[in-house]
């Protein structure tokens, strides 16, 4: 594309005489971008959002500017900055550390493309852009240190009007759409100022036209035509009924506050004031009883009945016939060894281990025993990455990192009633970020799901209403209702449609109680997986292999002229 590009916006940046203009459009991106993860029912923002980092890009390229990946990183550094910000309220350090470092992954997308720019003709720089960036958001829920709060498809969480069809796509195929839409309008931005466009024929022109146009209409005209068939869903065929318990207790002063015990009362007298109908009642249909993400820290797993937080709880429940609690537990499993049966694992004294889980246990008035290890543990907090490496770091620190252990697969709880068994998935606070995993519970046959959570951790700030957004869009992909237990807020009743039905107030004891649908019906994402994922991955790495290809054949010359050089300097010299 020619210097004429963006001939107006040169000539400001020349006037100027410094880069006010290239920090002004790195300003906008970040808001732009920003706005759809902090205030509801913007998620169309995105569309447009990234456009003005590559108006960025193309001005300070075409002006001769130097060092444009200042420019460029801190455009994601701001973004992650607006939008994260909360995590620095748990946990200074890491709060930082995941500022800057998924800011510089962001970054290394974007540096690659610009490498691509100077060996790839057209708009194929730009889909190797949205392929890079899709690719890395799928292999980001997989990493060892994994962190993909901000995938681009996690912007339509608060407008899942637009995005009901998630079912077929998941999160990804709503990354896809942001880049079609940015792509398209800067296309046609550059088109207009290099020219070109008056070079097209009317076909041409028309054909352009029909298909930006319909990259911004189609996924807005269908999605309500998707989600109409689950309006309904809340009130059709088998249910479950429901009560989440937010007992509203500050997780910083847990301990220091208030003993096990008095928490546990909290919980019991907040469970039997909300269902006082149920006592002896052994005709009512099953309750399932939800408390939150470590709610007690007394289980031992190799012995849960000795807990007396599990004693307390399945001892009230005997008075309350099919009624199943759901709660959770900073477990523990004590090994007796000579050496450390893992690598995580923390010695206690000479021959004895302990080997840490952040857990989920269902029982009920039988003292049933049913647990479910959380999979996807939050980096440094409760998880010790690489710890062949790191574990012994940490070990020379005083053990300063958290080192649970996850089950390694998915598996199902049950409530249970007279004959009845009804299988439920629990995913625990952060699993509910990762919706390939999160489907899993359904393949397994989970009728409905329900999430634990505890985000006091990070204050009155958009964390926990972002965090309970994203479980909208797992109702979407999953068609299932969720049930969702928070210990200060918010709990909440979630539709298949990822509406949210009802609501606890935040930082308030709260009851919450109703119906979720039992539904056995599977989306195509739910069997099919993320085919959007798969496919940009694979055509990321057909043209970054082209790209390799180009790269060895630019430096040939090169290498062949400094060569010749040498060679040529050695014989004149002997002579």
């Amino acid at each position: 594309m020619g210097n004429e590009s963006f001939a107006i916006i040169l000539k400001i940046y020349k006037m100027k005489k410094g880069n006010i203009l290239l920090w002004i459009l790195v300003l906008c991106f970040a808001v732009m971008m920003s706005l759809p993860y902090l205030v509801s029912g913007t998620g169309l923002v995105s569309l447009l959002g990234f456009v003005p980092l590559l108006c960025m890009e193309r001005v300070a390229s075409l002006s001769g500017r130097k060092h444009i990946w200042i420019f460029h990183y801190s455009a994601f550094v701001l973004w992650n900055a607006f939008t994260t910000f909360w995590v620095c309220n748990a946990t200074v350090g890491g709060g930082i550390f995941a500022i800057f470092a998924n800011a510089l992954q962001m970054s290394l997308i974007f540096g690659l493309f610009r490498v691509s720019k100077k060996h790839f003709q057209g708009a194929l720089p730009y889909l190797f852009l949205a392929v890079a960036w899709i690719a890395w958001e799928r292999f980001y829920f997989d990493a060892e240190i994994s962190w993909p709060w901000l995938v681009l498809g996690n912007a339509f969480a608060r407008s899942t009007w637009a995005v009901q069809w998630y079912e077929f796509t998941g999160a990804l195929g709503g990354s896809l759409w942001i880049w079609a839409a940015n792509l398209g309008i800067f296309g046609l931005m550059t088109a207009l100022s290099d020219g070109r466009w008056s070079g097209y024929n009317v076909k041409a022109k028309v054909a352009s036209i029909i298909g930006l146009v319909c990259i911004f209409v189609i996924p807005l005209a269908v999605s309500p035509s998707i989600g109409q068939k689950y309006k309904d869903s809340m009130n059709e065929g088998k249910s479950l009924e429901v009560m989440m318990i937010q007992p509203n207790i500050d997780p910083y002063h847990k301990f220091q506050a208030m003993s096990q015990e008095q928490q546990n009362a909290i919980l019991l007298t907040m469970a039997e004031e909300n269902m006082k109908e149920r006592l002896h009642d052994s005709t009512a249909a099953p309750l399932l009883v939800l408390a939150p993400e470590t709610f007690t820290s007394d289980v031992i797993t190799n012995d849960i009945s000795q807990s007396r937080t599990f004693r307390r709880i399945s001892t009230f429940l005997k008075e309350y016939p099919y009624v199943n609690m759901l709660f959770g537990a900073s477990s523990r499993d004590y090994i007796n060894s000579r050496t450390a049966p893992s690598k995580t694992a923390r010695q206690v004294r000479e021959g004895l281990w302990v080997e840490s889980h952040n857990s989920a246990i269902m029982t009920d008035g039988n003292a049933r025993e049913e647990i479910f290890h959380k999979n996807k543990l939050v980096v440094a907090v409760e998880k010790t990455p690489y710890p062949a490496f790191f574990c012994p770091i940490d070990d020379a620190l005083g053990g300063v990192m958290g080192r649970c252990i996850g089950q390694g697969d998915v598996s199902l709880l049950n409530v249970k009633a007279q004959q009845e068994s009804i299988p439920v998935g629990c995913a625990i606070c952060y699993e509910s970020v990762y919706g390939e995993y999160y489907t899993e519970y359904v393949r397994k046959g989970a009728e409905a799901m329900t999430i634990i959570t505890n985000d006091a951790w990070w204050g009155d700030t958009p964390g926990y209403r972002q965090h309970l957004s994203y479980a909208s869009l797992r109702a979407i992909e999953t068609r299932r209702a969720i049930a969702r237990c928070a210990n200060t807020g918010i709990s909440a009743i979630i539709s298949p449609s990822g509406k949210i039905m009802a609501a606890t107030p935040w930082w308030e004891p709260a009851v919450l109680r109703g119906r979720i649908p039992l539904r056995d019906d599977v989306t195509f994402f739910v069997s099919h997986g993320d085919i959007t994922g798969r496919v940009c991955s694979f055509l990321f790495v057909l043209l970054l292999l082209a790209l390799i290809v180009r790269l060895l054949h630019s430096w040939r010359p090169h290498m062949t002229a400094t060569k010749s050089a040498r060679t040529g300097t050695t014989t004149r010299t002997a002579a």
